[in-house]
């Protein structure tokens, strides 16, 4: 099976999976991270090179106080408990988005799981954490003119790759295939640039019921799937 260098997703749908239940969303979230743990770590088993996981966007911090609380707490929690499969599944951790907005002792769990894990040569495990498409393609721009003002570019060095090296996200290729659960149809503001040529999967699950049959499944059409990037099959076809 040909399968994504680089797979992300957006694990939606915590919150109205618990309501359903009649269960606070707070226990949705302890279900979602969960299933977190056991897709990292099929993905891990797979050798899928990059796995991205969108998990606090930058319009979550204006959800109640008492849930975002709890989704630090729980972050803080699940880093630190599991470290120790981070360094078994020899998977390096890494995040992008603004680190700064999150509570110091939350932050400070973030970068030590990163230098932990920073000479694990398998799986890069990257956590969206306070991440919006939109903040990073205008935190490009002001780089952008920043260097343009000190003289460092002229403008006949402006092109796609000088954009997309600018970005915080930099480090990973763009995704292949883009994973959304609880049958939403949109990205909401997850990787703008990146996900020009993305293959998207938008899955009616809710986050917290996705199983590793689901991600089997899925992965399975995405190796089906003829990737042309806009040139005709003929094209695609030849190395």
């Amino acid at each position: 099976m040909k399968l994504p260098r680089h797979l992300a997703i957006i694990m939606d749908g915590n919150g109205r999976w618990a309501k359903d239940r009649r269960h606070s969303r707070v226990y949705g979230h302890l279900r979602g991270a969960k299933i977190a743990k056991t897709v990292i770590e099929d993905c891990a088993r797979r050798k899928i090179p990059f796995l991205t996981l969108f998990a606090f966007s930058t319009e979550n911090w204006f959800r109640p106080l008492e849930e975002v609380a709890f989704l630090m707490h729980l972050l803080q929690r699940q880093l630190r408990r599991e470290t120790q499969t981070l360094m078994k599944n020899d998977i390096r951790f890494q995040y992008i988005g603004d680190l700064e907005r999150l509570p110091p002792e939350v932050r400070a769990v973030v970068l030590e799981t990163v230098e932990t894990t920073a000479d694990n040569k398998g799986m890069v495990l990257t956590f969206a954490l306070s991440y919006g498409g939109r903040q990073e393609i205008t935190a490009m721009a002001r780089e952008l003119v920043r260097q343009v003002k000190n003289g460092l570019l002229e403008e006949e060095d402006v092109d796609e790759a000088l954009v997309s090296g600018l970005l915080a996200s930099s480090f990973l290729p763009d995704p292949d295939l883009i994973i959304r659960t609880s049958g939403e149809s949109r990205l909401s503001n997850f990787f703008l640039w990146q996900s020009a040529y993305s293959e998207i999967e938008f899955e009616a699950k809710p986050w917290p019921d996705f199983e590793v049959n689901d991600l089997e499944r899925i992965l399975t059409a995405f190796s089906q799937r003829e990737r042309r990037f806009g040139r005709t099959s003929e094209q695609a076809l030849r190395p």
